[in-house]
């Protein structure tokens, strides 16, 4: 029979895969600490923001998310020229690639990074040139650098880096900007920003202002807590935020997440409080297991990275038995979300368990 012909490109490529829901025995609780999901609540104001845009679900969002780009400018302090909107970061990404890279391109990003890179590459199009990461599960910048060639079209440098939690800082960063060639974009991929409490990892808002050549992705799915609505945005030059509005989904993001968006940006005396007391649980879930003997890298996002090799699913399987599900990585390890303070203790206790048996 006769099918239709589809893109040589797209064999082959991997499934995202997203984390797995909690699967709870009966009358116990379960926990969910696979998909950097953030536990609490809608901040103040923004279930009523998004109620009230729902008695309008029978109208087209506004496309241009003009009330959303004007305010993510002045919170940032960028003309609204240079914000892009889309459906979550990854969304974003995938547009940047749409833009700048196609067959017999090169994208560059560090492995293992976030596991969308190779998909959204590869659909592009292009081709990945993944570069191993460092000791201590960090970017290796310089080897990064060296892979560049005339090919190379766009980088992505993930900071903190998704799943290990590590981080790229400034000086490294800005001796590996200095070294890249101005026409190739580099993406700092800064989805958990807010986590953050390293005063040497730059914000890449910053580094962005007088470098034509880099863009910052960010995203409302982590901190602020709106994973389900899906709406990220960027700040690039002009060149580039250009390119993202022609790249994206006509009216891709909701109406709904867009006065979320805003109603979160008002919000961020109670998001701060929220982040605080996110890190100070990961603070002690690092503390718990290194404590047990775990080597843990230094994180600052929301989650932690145990690299276990072989007993990677080993560990997610007595995990999801104990009532939490990580994320594994098979062959590599887990990354395991920082949740509630009683999900953290339940995967501690599953941790120690596990460790004796190693």
């Amino acid at each position: 029979m006769t099918t239709p012909k589809l893109r040589a490109e797209l064999d082959g490529i991997p499934t995202y895969k997203p984390g797995r829901p909690p699967a709870a025995e009966e009358g116990a609780r379960a926990f969910k600490l696979s998909s950097n999901e953030n536990p609490y609540p809608p901040l103040p104001g923004v279930l009523e923001a998004a109620t009230a845009a729902a008695a309008s679900f029978n109208r087209y969002p506004d496309m241009a998310c003009s009330a959303l780009t004007e305010a993510l400018a002045a919170r940032f302090g960028v003309p609204a020229a240079h914000v892009a909107t889309g459906t979550g970061s990854v969304g974003v990404a995938q547009q940047l690639l749409q833009a700048t890279s196609g067959p017999g391109d090169e994208v560059i990003y560090a492995w293992r990074s976030f596991e969308a890179y190779p998909i959204i590459t590869r659909i592009s199009g292009a081709a990945a040139v993944q570069v191993p990461l460092g000791p201590g599960e960090t970017h290796d910048l310089d080897a990064m650098a060296d892979a560049v060639t005339e090919r190379t079209r766009l980088i992505f440098v993930c900071n903190p880096n998704n799943p290990t939690g590590t981080v790229v800082r400034r000086a490294a960063l800005e001796r590996f900007l200095d070294r890249v060639p101005g026409d190739v974009l580099v993406v700092l991929d800064e989805a958990y920003r807010e986590f953050n409490t390293d005063p040497e990892v730059p914000d890449g808002i910053e580094l962005y202002r007088d470098r034509p050549n880099v863009a910052v992705l960010r995203t409302f799915s982590k901190a602020y807590g709106l994973a389900g609505l899906r709406v990220g945005f960027a700040v690039a030059h002009e060149p580039v935020a250009s390119a993202l509005r022609k790249t994206a989904v006509p009216f891709g993001v909701s109406q709904l997440a867009q006065d979320a968006a805003i109603a979160s940006l008002k919000a961020e005396p109670a998001l701060l409080e929220r982040v605080a007391g996110l890190v100070a649980e990961r603070a002690r879930v690092v503390e718990g297991l290194a404590g047990q003997g775990w080597t843990v890298p230094e994180t600052q996002a929301n989650f932690v990275w145990l690299r276990l090799g072989e007993r990677t699913m080993d560990f997610a399987a007595a995990a999801e038995r104990a009532g939490v599900t990580v994320r594994p990585f098979p062959g590599e390890g887990v990354r395991i979300t920082v949740g509630e303070a009683e999900a953290n203790d339940l995967l501690l206790r599953t941790a120690e368990e596990f460790r004796k048996e190693l």
